[in-house]
């Protein structure tokens, strides 16, 4: 007969051997699922919820006087944040105003100016006709005299004439011939005189279109400064939710400082990092399930999209340089976009950025 020793001896190995039989069953059903799931699926939980971020940045320096917002506030595109102090701005739009008066002012002297040219120009061209026309008449009175004076020289040998009618031909000649003279210095002048004026009337033309030019950029200026005095109020770039909120009244602000982010809940996407050894069975257009951390037992529908055109590393501070020291490979990973498949899932709202996620690709 076994002894009571023997009987448990027994038992124990009984147990033993069932619990062992247990763990190989599960442990093969477990590797024989997860080859299974293996050759459909490509799951990683490297992924979190993304989604449209827009950083408020001022484009003008100034003292914050009021803001209009507080943390997690919820604001449509174009609502009033953080309103500057515009005094300054409001001083450079009427210097800017001022300056733009005095450009116009100079703009009628120079086209008063240029019409006094112009008049000149026209009177000089009209006195330089006249004396052409009065050099012509003294061209006939000279002819004329010469004409008396040599009849009257062939007079005098002949004793016809009186030696006092002589002279006064030749008196006659001779102030013809000076009046000639005198009228074609005065058209010298009168030339002289017509090219000094043009040149002056082109020089106040010149000064209009100057004039016209200042014009243009003290316009330019006003509308900067008007631009300048509008940014004095900063309003939000897209519809959505602002983070927490850090200004206050009276803090000095500059152009390109970043003052909270706007983020927009309309549009969200999952951003999966898969290892570059389960990139094979992966296509465009397949589909994705996506299982939210903080929503346990809800599963979104989603679509692979895109992949990343380089590996996560490559886009680091640092990438890493394996043709220098020790190398030790490491398996890298490779962005994945998966877009959400329906935008109506009431469920969607609750996402938010940064969100952890389990994202499993469906191969086939």
């Amino acid at each position: 007969m076994e002894t009571s020793t023997q009987q448990a001896r027994k038992g124990t190995n009984k147990k033993f051997l069932i619990a062992l039989i247990l763990l190989v069953v599960v442990g093969g059903g477990y590797i024989v699922y997860h080859q299974l799931h293996g050759s459909k699926f490509e799951e990683t939980e490297d992924a979190q919820v993304e989604g449209n971020i827009s950083v408020v940045i001022p484009r003008v320096s100034g003292y914050i006087t009021e803001v209009r917002v507080k943390d997690n506030q919820l604001v449509k595109k174009g609502d009033t944040l953080v309103v500057l102090d515009d005094r300054d701005w409001k001083i450079k739009l009427e210097q800017a105003e001022a300056a733009l008066a005095v450009a116009q002012s100079n703009l009628g002297v120079a086209e008063s100016a240029t019409a006094s040219s112009q008049a000149s120009v026209a009177s000089a061209a009209s006195s330089e006709k006249i004396t052409e026309a009065q050099i012509e008449a003294a061209k006939v009175r000279v002819w004329r005299a010469t004409q008396d004076y040599n009849r009257y020289a062939a007079l005098v040998k002949d004793r016809s004439i009186t030696q006092q009618q002589y002279e006064q031909a030749l008196a006659e000649k001779e102030t013809a011939e000076k009046q000639l003279q005198v009228l074609v210095e005065q058209a010298r002048s009168a030339n002289t005189q017509t090219h000094a004026v043009a040149s002056q009337s082109n020089t106040t033309g010149k000064q209009v279109a100057v004039a016209n030019a200042v014009i243009a950029q003290r316009v330019a200026d006003v509308d900067a400064a008007k631009l300048n005095l509008s940014y004095t109020v900063i309003v939000a770039p897209v519809s959505g939710v602002i983070n927490r909120v850090s200004l206050q009244p009276g803090q000095l602000v500059q152009p390109g400082q970043s003052l909270f982010n706007v983020v927009v809940d309309e549009t969200l996407w999952v951003v999966a990092n898969f290892k570059e050894t389960q990139m094979t069975g992966m296509k465009l257009g397949q589909k994705v399930t996506v299982k939210v951390d903080a929503l346990p037992g809800h599963e979104f529908e989603g679509q692979l999209t895109s992949f990343a055109p380089a590996t996560g590393s490559r886009f680091a501070l640092l990438p890493p340089d394996n043709a220098s020291g020790n190398f030790v490979k490491t398996v890298q990973r490779i962005p994945v976009k998966i877009e959400f498949s329906k935008s109506d899932d009431s469920l969607l709202k609750q996402l938010r950025p940064g969100m952890n996620v389990l994202a499993e690709v469906h191969l086939n």
